[in-house]
């Protein structure tokens, strides 16, 4: 996700909330849910009385009264019928062309995604293993940063069947804490442990300036700031750009809140002009590759973020009301492959200093994801749980995304404290032959990939519950589902084998 900063040592949803509002209230007093199961199928069987004018939504009963579990099949004019095997098939038909419906999203069993999920899991290991190692073609391999405002994208339409500036509102209190938090821990290092003064540094202004700049750090609406060296390689524990290295990815968040106060616009122009919102922020990249459309400072930061990644944020929303699955497979498919190769294309005339790194490139990765995730959603299975042999991941994928905020928000701090702890273990008594050194030296660059995770589980156990408090829920040490695990495990035992 901070993908715009260079790896440490080299020579760069609020979580979302998932499942809808709590359904049903009290039966009405002319509800089927309070006949007798004989008279449930003799309505079931009998002609209704105006049939031609009868609307099961309007009926007040039918409006207040939760579905039983216990119902036999669907809903025939608002009352459930017995599936026999004359009337499965019809019945699967109906189903198919209601799911299909233009305009209507697709029906979604309640829960967590576990694809979507998994490609998150994914977009946070593809971040962490850039920041270590650089490695310009990981931006091709897998686009992080297009699939997360994708699938934020998604999410965010989904919550905006609610008001929309309770949305807003509840997403922003989901985000802000956990960025409280580690802000006050970096501003502590940078202002009391390195001597950083903001009102004497001359890129923030002069005095008070400076101390205005600081309020990023409370509500992103810029990329909070941070001073480009501080301190020196000779005498500090971290390099003297350790503060880059840990505020540096923090332009994702301003990115994103301002995705977030957007939407309710995005989302209603996205209804009613679907492709023209889709792919203005694509041409947008061109104007700004070419130079036609230049803005300095933070705020051509921002617009250039917005242009680079809208397109994706908007591909959430055809996820979401099911666009991609009324277009066809190929037509999606081969069109983002000609996008997508006419991006490489574009690129290999345009490379930079970094090279194949498309984070240089605004078009090229604007492009490269839109292709990449329309591909994704695409083949977008849904599954409710991991298959085959991906379930063996199932609680690091949960444990991800429930912390994925405070993953992101720390992993490049404690990547830039992995480097001094190499450095001690050059001391370490069993270290003083030639081999060991050897050894170490020609590994050296992939010590960090191993020694990160276990420092993150360590953030995540020291700072992760403050996500749970932003979501107004039970703060938790480790999340990673392995209790309901156990609950679902021991409900299918007392099922099977009753007492």
């Amino acid at each position: 996700m901070g993908d715009r900063r260079r790896p440490a040592g080299s020579a760069a949803s609020g979580g979302p909330a998932y499942g809808g509002p709590d359904a049903g209230s009290d039966a009405g007093p002319d509800s089927w849910t309070r006949a007798s199961a004989a008279g449930r199928e003799a309505w079931a069987g009998a002609p209704v009385a105006g049939a031609d004018t009868y609307d099961p939504a309007t009926d007040p009963a039918l409006v207040t009264d939760p579905v039983p579990a216990s119902a036999a099949g669907p809903l025939t004019d608002g009352f459930p019928v017995r599936r026999t095997a004359a009337t499965a098939g019809k019945a699967a038909t109906t189903e198919a062309e209601t799911e299909a419906a233009p305009g209507t999203p697709p029906s979604r069993k309640p829960g967590r995604d576990r694809y979507l999920d998994l490609l998150r899991s994914l977009a946070l290991v593809r971040v962490v293993a850039f920041h270590i190692f650089g490695w310009a073609w990981l931006t091709i391999l897998f686009p992080s940063m297009g699939v997360m405002f994708a699938l934020a994208g998604s999410l965010m339409a989904r919550s905006l069947k609610r008001p929309a500036v309770s949305v807003i509102r509840g997403r922003l209190r989901r985000l802000l804490p956990p960025m409280w938090l580690f802000a006050a821990v970096l501003l502590t290092m940078m202002i009391v442990g390195g001597g950083w003064n903001p009102t004497k540094d001359p890129d923030l202004g002069s005095g008070f300036a400076g101390l205005v700049k600081l309020l990023e750090y409370i509500v992103p609406v810029g990329a909070p700031p941070y001073p480009a060296e501080l301190g020196s390689d000779s005498t500090g524990i971290l390099g003297a750009t350790w503060p880059d290295d840990a505020a540096g990815p923090l332009w994702y968040l301003r990115a994103y809140l301002w995705f977030v106060v957007a939407s309710p616009l995005l989302l209603w122009a996205f209804r009613r002009f679907p492709w023209p919102t889709l792919l203005a922020p694509l041409g947008l990249t061109v104007l700004i590759d070419a130079g036609l459309v230049s803005i300095p400072g933070e705020t051509g930061n921002a617009v250039t973020d917005f242009a680079v990644y809208g397109s994706c944020w908007v591909l959430g929303f055809a996820h979401h009301d099911g666009m991609l699955k009324r277009i066809p497979r190929y037509a999606v498919v081969s069109g983002s492959a000609f996008v997508m190769a006419f991006a490489l294309w574009w690129a290999s005339g345009h490379l930079g200093d970094e090279g194949w790194n498309l984070d240089e490139m605004p078009f090229v990765q604007a492009a490269w994801s839109l292709g990449f995730v329309a591909i994704l959603l695409q083949y977008s299975p849904s599954w409710q749980e991991l298959p085959g042999r991906l379930a063996r991941w199932d609680r690091l994928v949960t444990l991800s995304n429930n912390r994925a905020v405070t993953i992101y928000l720390w992993h490049n701090l404690l990547i830039a404290f992995t480097f001094p702890i190499l450095d001690k273990a050059y001391e370490l008594p069993f270290m003083q032959s030639e081999g060991a050194v050897s050894m170490l030296d020609s590994t050296y660059d992939y010590w960090p990939f191993v020694l990160v995770w276990p420092m993150l589980a360590v953030a995540i156990v020291a700072f992760g519950w403050m996500e749970d408090l932003a979501a107004r829920r039970r703060p938790r040490l480790w999340p990673n589902g392995a209790g309901k695990g156990r609950a679902r495990a021991a409900g299918s035992r007392s099922a099977g084998h009753p007492a």
